[in-house]
């Protein structure tokens, strides 16, 4: 019988009991945070037993587009993860080394794509390491080439066009994963040529806010501070620098019980870079 994720999140005990099963594959995701200026997040020579690299920068994003972490389309997105043996049938446990970063990015990525069957590792590599469970020294796998296929939900994410057709309409709420101090201009942004501030309307989150250290917040607790953020309900565009950290607040909404949510590609790097879009402080 195929393995089935309980949750979008799941915990190291749970991980640890199913390693063995036949149709699971576990992704190491894990990139340099853009303000971590010494790639901290990438000094680690092991890596949960079995798990294959999951490459954001280099595979899983369009290196010919203007800006960074940007989308595939889902025909190369398919070719890409059934390069790495992702199977229609598989079941997906993502993590990285920080503990909840980039790891939320490439859950987004499948949900995009219309595969659900994927969930993160809470805390990341840290909670695994913590309760000494199996790790090996990472190495190239070999692997088979899965049957996987791309079933694109074009509702999950928003371009630059719909973010300021949203302006006008106040349809949906957009809400910035970034710090505050980025989020105000008190603070430069880590991208050169960059400019400060925010969209005109948006309301900020910052990603670690739904974290408790490397952990998400309780699922009582998310729905708590998205209640409180979107009082009237609307649907949400999560924006960031560039795709990662909204992905870490679109995690947190699904886990809350909010359907109706979308990530902004393009992100405050595209839009805080293109002159004639308006901006406030």
């Amino acid at each position: 019988m195929s393995l089935k994720i309980p949750s979008p999140k799941v915990k190291a005990k749970w991980l640890y009991h199913h390693i063995e099963d036949e149709n699971l594959i576990i992704f190491n995701a894990t990139i340099p945070k853009v303000t971590d200026k010494e790639n901290l997040s990438l000094k680690e020579s092991y890596k949960i037993k079995g798990a294959i690299f999951f490459d954001i920068k280099n595979t899983f994003s369009d290196k010919e587009a203007a800006f960074p972490n940007t989308i595939l389309s889902p025909e190369k997105f398919q070719d890409k993860a059934q390069e790495i043996g992702v199977n229609n049938n598989s079941c997906i446990i993502v993590y990285d080394e920080i503990g909840i970063y980039s790891s939320a990015r490439v859950w987004w990525m499948f949900q995009l794509m219309g595969f659900t069957n994927i969930a993160v590792l809470d805390g990341g590599f840290p909670a695994w390491k913590s309760k000494e469970y199996p790790v090996e020294q990472k190495h190239l796998i070999n692997l088979s080439k899965g049957d996987f296929k791309s079933f694109y939900q074009p509702d999950k994410i928003k371009f630059t066009k719909d973010v300021l057709e949203n302006i006008k309409n106040k349809g949906s709420i957009v809400v910035d994963a970034r710090s505050k101090g980025r989020f105000y201009a008190t603070e430069p942004e880590p991208r050169n040529d960059i400019r400060g501030g925010h969209i005109p309307g948006s309301v900020s989150l910052p990603y670690s806010e739904i974290l408790d250290h490397q952990y998400l917040k309780s699922n009582e607790d998310l729905k708590s501070i998205y209640q409180d953020l979107n009082t009237l309900n609307k649907p949400i565009i999560f924006s960031c620098g560039s795709g990662i950290t909204a992905s870490v607040l679109a995690l947190g909404a699904e886990i809350a019980g909010i359907k109706k949510y979308a990530v902004y590609d393009g992100s405050w790097t595209e839009w805080g870079s293109t002159n004639h879009l308006p901006i406030e402080k």
